[in-house]
């Protein structure tokens, strides 16, 4: 009877480590929204957005560099099943390989599954429900001068920065595009890379559409919900060894995503769109920050304190992998 119970320990013990295998596969992407399963809206659930309220820090590392936990030396050490009166016979140990090649079958057809049902909702689902908010041409109630195409294009070039930056594993260039919580999220998260030695590599980017949907206030801010659509190829591999971890360097992936803008209630659209020329609080210098957020004379990173339209929330809508 012990043994019977050792035996289904053993093959419990086995499965686990299978799950959690496949259970840690990395997301990538500025924000980690890209993943190895397709999926679409109504797959991610609030708690999947990153916000200010969000639990993204230090302590979530391990979707990055913790999978080698799952196959520790401990795990599978020569003393793990007893001593040699208690072997388990031979034929026990091939159940449990066949067992386990079973299991890999049935996972693996059940993922292809997911992610045929993933890309039909993804194709048929093309326009979601509105986010929270009031339509987006009502925000000339209050800004008579916005011009949401304005506002498109000024993200779309944004969303190309912020990938560039995540793949440099250095965001002080896309400082002031981030609100001060957010920014502080993404550098936590980029830590995970830098201690694992990892790169994120974000390739052939494509920015499909942008558009301005709703629009909120909330704690003296305004906010503006806007749909991202893109194209990317994305993978992580190992900065020492070249070795690919997790990704595919030859699939793209069709990615929809909502971004929340803020800045402060009150603010109004001048006749100067888009982030405006400014002057380095440090040597003084000119410079335009719609092309860069450093000095280029003193290096300093310079930010807007909230009086133009910064990113504070990012969540993922929609993955298709192709």
């Amino acid at each position: 009877m012990k043994n019977k119970i050792r035996r289904k320990l053993i093959g419990f013990f086995l499965v686990g480590l299978l799950i959690a295998a496949f259970a840690l596969t990395g997301r990538a992407d500025f924000g980690s929204f890209s993943g190895d399963s397709d999926y679409s809206s109504g797959g991610w659930d609030s708690g999947s957005s990153w916000d200010s309220g969000s639990s993204w820090d230090s302590g979530s590392s391990s979707s990055w560099g913790g999978s080698s936990s799952g196959y520790s030396s401990g795990g599978y050490s020569s003393g793990y099943y007893g001593s040699e009166s208690d072997d388990v016979p031979p034929i026990i140990i091939i159940a449990v390989i066949i067992f386990i090649i079973l299991m890999i079958y049935f996972m693996r057809a059940n993922a292809k599954m997911n992610s045929i049902h993933a890309n039909k909702s993804v194709n048929v689902n093309t326009r979601r429900q509105a986010p929270k908010g009031k339509p987006i041409d009502t925000y000339k109630e209050i800004d008579p001068d916005f011009n949401s195409s304005e506002l498109a294009s000024r993200l779309s070039n944004v969303y190309v920065k912020l990938q560039n930056a995540w793949q440099d594993k250095d965001l002080s260039e896309v400082r002031p595009y981030l609100t001060d919580s957010f920014y502080n999220q993404a550098d936590r998260q980029l830590d995970a890379l830098r201690r694992n030695k990892q790169t994120n590599y974000i390739e052939r980017i494509a920015v499909l559409a942008v558009e301005p949907m709703t629009w909120y206030q909330e704690n003296g801010m305004d906010h503006i919900i806007c749909e991202v659509r893109s194209r990317i190829v994305d993978y992580t591999v190992n900065d020492e060894t070249g070795a690919l971890i997790s990704g595919d360097k030859n699939r793209e992936k069709f990615m929809t995503y909502e971004y929340d803008l803020c800045r402060k209630t009150g603010i109004k659209t001048t006749v100067e769109t888009g982030l405006k020329s400014v002057v380095c609080p440090h040597c003084g210098a000119p410079l335009d920050i719609n092309q860069t957020a450093k000095c280029p004379y003193c290096g300093s990173i310079i930010t807007i304190e909230n009086e133009d339209w910064a990113i504070d929330n990012i969540k993922g809508i929609a993955q298709q992998t192709v």
